[in-house]
């Protein structure tokens, strides 16, 4: 097993249990402790986990919302191959929304140069990354910027969404289930994220396989908002056929 795939099976059993224990983690891995700390050190520099006594604790447990560049540096392939699925889902003319996100900017990142899109988007990054494409009418709304998310949220970005109809939305979430549905750490973003999904036509999730196991403050919307998910091999089978019981085209990228 690379260090890689034993940090991110590390992230979760810490996400599922609550907590991982150093010389358990040792044990399960057949390797030393040493470097399993190095594994926790690594984690807790993305912004994902907590080191504490004798292990460490996933953030959420602790109410933290990782920065966006501590998310970006996470499940960074999944990530990729999950924003390239997306392609499938874009019209071939007409009008998008592209919620802040990191899985949602590698899908401005490789959006194609053969079709005339509108793009709205809440994030000054996103927005500067398009605008200068030719093909792209780029819309950007406006309002307070969250410093932990770069997203714009309050009424100046609410406002113009009652008024817009787009043919698809791609949302990101932070977390996902079947019981609970969309949830978000902050009720400015999940307001911003409903607003977007009642302006859609048709409303298409990008989340890896991590997102599924937590639920957060606030939720945006219920599964059957939301017409296809794209997410990675990762997923668990019964998660997954849960999802698609609910309603949903599930894509595993």
């Amino acid at each position: 097993m690379y260090a890689e795939e034993r940090q991110q099976e590390i992230l979760r059993r810490a996400r599922e249990a609550g907590r991982v224990d150093v010389v358990a983690l040792a044990e399960s891995f057949d390797v030393t402790t040493e470097t399993v700390r190095r594994d926790l050190t690594v984690l807790e520099r993305a912004g994902v986990l907590r080191r504490v006594h004798g292990g460490a604790i996933p953030v959420e447990r602790l109410g933290f919302e990782p920065a966006l560049a501590a998310r970006d540096e996470v499940m960074t392939a999944e990530k990729e191959r999950i924003a390239k699925a997306a392609l499938a889902e874009l019209p071939d003319d007409g009008s998008v929304i592209i919620d802040a996100g990191t899985t949602t900017g590698r899908l401005a990142q490789v959006l194609p140069a053969d079709r005339e899109l509108t793009v709205v988007v809440n994030s000054p990054p996103l927005a500067t990354v398009l605008a200068t494409r030719a093909n792209l009418t780029v819309i950007m709304l406006g309002g307070r910027v969250r410093g932990r998310t770069l997203a714009t949220v309050d009424d100046w970005a609410l406002r113009p969404l009652a008024d817009l109809h787009v043919d698809v939305a791609f949302m990101a979430t932070n977390g996902c289930s079947v019981a609970k549905g969309l949830t978000t750490p902050d009720p400015a973003e999940a307001a911003i994220k409903r607003a977007m999904i009642a302006a859609a036509e048709r409303s298409v999730l990008l989340a890896d396989h991590t997102k599924f196991t937590n639920t957060y403050f606030s939720r945006f919307a219920a599964l059957d908002e939301i017409d296809v998910v794209i997410t990675d091999t990762g997923l668990d089978p019964a998660t997954a056929a849960d999802l698609a019981e609910a309603g949903l085209e599930v894509v595993r990228a």
